[in-house]
């Protein structure tokens, strides 16, 4: 049962409008627009985005992750290889990012398929992470069960004893991925629940621009 006090949460969206005929043809550079009021209006992690993928057994997972990089096909971000949602795009190479900015009342919808970027770019990221980061992405088995926080603390303190005062490589089993979309979908918040959809669809080699029903 939903509470009363649950159910009567709530409030209007009234701060700006998206209209098909203003957006840009392609929906990457609409979202560098909309990124770079976010990162303008000091959105706290306004690089967060929720990953959604499939296991092979059809069932969805959703998380938390960060957006490293934009580039003229797709949206970059890293992971280990060997965790859930790696595990899963292994098998399903299709996934969607979700980004929700609420001070601007704004989400982006993006879905497509995923693919594994290069080593040397993997590796060019890597460097530039803190170093307790890199010796984090050693110790961590990501997803696996462990017995307590001492155990894996344990392991990162021979770690890092290990490579101090080293450069400390990338795990051939962590890097990044690119979703490259077929789809992209910009929400903006309006009054009396008649929110703004805009959609993009590629068909072809060419993006289908809609005006979706809120």
């Amino acid at each position: 049962m939903i509470s009363k006090e649950i159910a009567n949460l709530r409030r209007d969206y009234s701060s700006k409008k998206l209209s098909a005929a203003d957006v840009n043809r392609d929906p990457i550079v609409q979202f560098e627009h909309w990124f770079q009021e976010a990162l303008d209006s000091e959105i706290v992690d306004a690089t967060s985005m929720t990953l959604s993928t499939v296991s092979p057994e059809g069932r969805p997972s959703a998380r938390v992750v960060l957006l490293k990089g934009i580039e003229s096909n797709g949206f970059v971000f890293f992971t280990n290889y060997n965790s859930e949602k790696g595990k899963h795009m292994e098998h399903v190479p299709f996934a969607s990012l979700t980004f929700y900015w609420k001070e601007l009342d704004r989400q982006v919808r993006v879905e497509g398929k995923v693919e594994k970027i290069s080593s040397d770019a993997s590796a060019e990221y890597f460097k530039t992470r803190p170093w307790k980061s890199r010796i984090g992405a050693w110790v961590s088995h990501q997803s696996q069960p462990i017995p307590s926080r001492f155990h894996l603390m344990r392991k990162f303190a021979i770690k890092a004893g290990q490579l101090m005062g080293q450069e400390v490589p990338l795990p051939d089993f962590w890097g990044g991925y690119i979703l490259k979309p077929d789809r992209m979908e910009f929400w903006q918040g309006r009054p009396s629940r008649l929110h703004d959809r805009i959609n993009y669809r590629l068909e072809g080699e060419n993006w289908e621009i809609t005006r979706l029903s809120p």
